[in-house]
């Protein structure tokens, strides 16, 4: 690996400058493993209900409201910035998605996942697993107490590091209706070197990826607040990245 920063950039740079405004890029440069994980070919119609059989089974009886406070599902303090993450889920039409079950997972702090593929020399918190779920209320609201996560260096490039982000998964009626995408904070100076968010090439399909500092829903000597909204389809719709099937 010896591409550096500056040639990702002027790659990226290049890029956006051909396609500007347009649709997102499956097939990126700059994040290298998009050559290998990309698409090639015409996706294949499956019976969605031969996939139910396999899907995981859950219900509104299965989400505890515990779930959307990942400060306290270890019995302890977990180390960093106290955040709550809140917004709506709505159709392109803006009305709120009830019911919706949204499911986060993230780094901690220090950027590091808890998770057994991530072996980079950051430290664990043994207070904070960095995932959790919530259903939306009738009003299409969500809300997660967490912890800021940190930045976390990724080997797509010399010196890359990932911006702070939130992982955002979305499911419909039943597991094939499952959406994903990613949440970012405001004024990361990363986001403009990182290729996975520059990968979208429209300026104001990535600016809705940006969560807004929510001070009115920050609490006194507790926790800040931001506010992201996502929206399922329309003009405004939020990114989502491309399901396999």
């Amino acid at each position: 690996m010896t591409t550096s920063q500056h040639e990702i950039s002027d790659e990226i740079a290049k890029i956006q400058a051909d396609s500007p405004g347009g649709a997102p890029l499956l097939d990126f440069a700059p994040y290298r493993s998009t050559t290998l994980r990309h698409p090639t070919k015409e996706p294949l119609h499956v019976d969605p209900e031969g996939a139910e059989l396999l899907a995981p089974v859950f219900g509104h009886s299965d989400v505890d409201a515990v779930e959307a406070d990942l400060t306290l599902q270890r019995g302890g303090e977990p180390i960093g910035e106290r955040i709550r993450v809140h917004g709506r889920v709505l159709d392109g039409d803006g009305r709120p998605v009830r019911r919706q079950l949204v499911e986060v997972w993230q780094a901690n702090a220090a950027g590091r996942y808890s998770h057994q593929g991530d072996q980079h020399p950051a430290p664990l918190d043994p207070n904070f697993t960095g995932v959790g779920r919530c259903l939306t209320d009738d009003d299409g609201w969500y809300s997660f107490t967490s912890i800021k996560p940190g930045p976390y260096p990724w080997r797509n490039h010399h010196n890359a590091w990932r911006p702070a982000h939130i992982h955002f998964s979305l499911f419909g009626t039943d597991f094939t209706q499952r959406l994903i995408t990613q949440m970012y904070f405001p004024g990361d100076q990363l986001l403009a070197l990182d290729p996975i968010a520059q990968s979208i090439t429209d300026p104001a399909a990535l600016a809705r990826l940006i969560a807004s500092y929510d001070h009115a829903q920050s609490e006194h000597e507790w926790l800040l607040s931001y506010r992201w909204d996502i929206v399922l389809t329309g003009s405004h719709a939020t990114y989502l990245e491309p399901s396999d099937d």
